[in-house]
């Protein structure tokens, strides 16, 4: 195992608890990170929340499935549990410190303080967005030069029941691409038009904003490929006009005319359930990203199942480097977990995790490694890293646009994710059964 983070502590448990040993290869505090400030396990640089336990959540659908497979990090986050009203807030401490214990005291693991700088099967990697320089030049080695990314540009992602098709119209450029359906009359992409007036008063909120600041490691220098939106503008009020905004080849349905500017979605999934803000990587804060975004005509009413975001990041290319369960494609016994397999989030990191434990297990007993299936939330986010396009891949938090529709149509939307969750928890326990897979068992304690 390398790297002792959320992903890392949990697939070790899962592993040494049933029956497996495992060494735990965790560099710090021989050598430090910029973002961590201990040498525990699971240490939390960032929120101290896994954000919601409600069932009407992405987060809290993903939580609920962990805990049906034995989640133990969710254990030691109820331990460390403080005030945030329906969120899984932690005392950050108390919580690295349970983690820490729980599996420090394990009789199968042994924790190895060191740098690990090769890859030799068995072997979980779950080493996160700051993996050392060495172990990244093993890893595109054995992936390929163009499976890791060091520098991540996400823009954000709305619902498509969210986005008003009043005004957004289906076109591409010059009419050049049509929907994966092949139908002639409709584009590949979602443009949200502008007229001079909507475009001058978007520019004003969209440079007044405020912008995030966070770690040390998480201040790049910019590049050109992934300047952020609000960058852009503020080097010209016609920049983004001439750039990701510019409204060439498109004209509005509506007025048959071409718009003055035209803010472009693309599809994100294969369902058409989530579209990305074409070339909106931000460094906004969240709530700025609610007010400026939906400033956008067409967009005034957008739920964001991810927000933007620019920051250093390393993670694998998924769909083209990893298989179905997230291994090398030349050992299945090589296998990838949380932040570095393009996952977002503690509780996707830690989820990612559990899953390799537990496929590890499989593989080192000779059984076939599985997936849950795609009406869970753990299964919808293995699908998204298998099926999204490997040009456009980016990390990708929890959320109900990645998972599969109900049969029927359900207009409430409190109601819909309800009834979604019932379902998955449904299909987990199914799968739970069929597959054999079973809770880990609680170790002998270490003499």
């Amino acid at each position: 195992m390398i790297g002792g983070g959320l992903a890392g502590s949990e697939a070790a448990w899962q592993l040494a608890s049933r029956g497996q040993p495992v060494r735990l290869h965790e560099m710090r505090p021989v050598r430090q990170t910029p973002a961590h400030k201990t040498d525990r396990l699971a240490e939390l640089v960032c929120s101290n929340t896994f954000k919601s336990t409600e069932l009407s959540s992405a987060h809290g659908l993903l939580k609920a499935e962990m805990r049906e497979l034995g989640s133990m990090i969710l254990e030691c986050a109820d331990v460390a549990r403080v005030p945030a009203g329906s969120a899984l807030g932690v005392d950050r401490d108390v919580f690295a410190a349970a983690v820490t214990e729980r599996v420090t005291s394990h009789p199968l693991i042994e924790v190895v303080r060191e740098e690990a700088t090769t890859i030799t099967a068995p072997c979980i990697v779950a080493t996160g967005p700051l993996t050392s320089d060495a172990l990244a030049s093993v890893i595109r080695a054995r992936l390929g030069a163009d499976s890791l990314a060091f520098y991540d540009s996400i823009a954000p992602i709305v619902s498509f029941e969210s986005i008003d098709e009043s005004v957004a119209f289906r076109a591409s450029r010059y009419g050049k691409e049509t929907m994966e359906s092949g139908a002639d009359d409709e584009g590949a992409y979602l443009n949200c038009p502008m007229t001079r007036e909507e475009y001058e008063r978007f520019i004003d909120v969209l440079t007044e904003a405020d912008q995030f600041h966070g770690h040390e490691f998480d201040e790049a220098p910019y590049f050109e490929g992934c300047m952020p939106v609000e960058e852009m503008a503020k080097r010209g009020r016609d920049t983004l006009r001439f750039g990701p905004l510019k409204p060439v080849g498109l004209r509005d349905p509506r007025t048959h005319e071409r718009p003055y500017a035209v803010v472009q979605l693309r599809q994100e999934d294969r369902g058409g359930r989530m579209w990305n803000i074409v070339g909106f990587q931000t460094r906004l804060r969240i709530p700025e990203q609610q007010r400026v975004f939906r400033s956008i005509p067409g967009l005034e009413n957008a739920e964001f199942l991810r927000y933007g975001s620019i920051h250093r990041n390393s993670y694998v290319n998924a769909p083209a480097a990893l298989t179905p369960h997230l291994s090398a494609r030349d050992d299945d016994r090589v296998l990838f977990a949380g932040q570095i397999t393009g996952v977002e989030g503690y509780t996707e990191s830690s989820a990612t995790g559990l899953l390799a434990g537990l496929n590890m297990a499989r593989l080192l007993e000779g059984d076939a490694p599985v997936v849950p299936p795609p009406t869970t939330m753990f299964g919808a986010l293995y699908r998204y890293m298998r099926e999204a396009d490997p040009a456009h891949f980016r990390p990708m938090n929890a959320n109900f646009g990645l998972v599969d529709d109900l049969p029927a149509k359900v207009r409430d939307k409190k109601r819909k994710r309800e009834l979604i969750s019932v379902r998955a928890l449904s299909d987990l326990r199914a799968w739970i059964a069929e597959t054999g897979i079973a809770l880990a068992p609680e170790p002998a304690v270490r003499e």
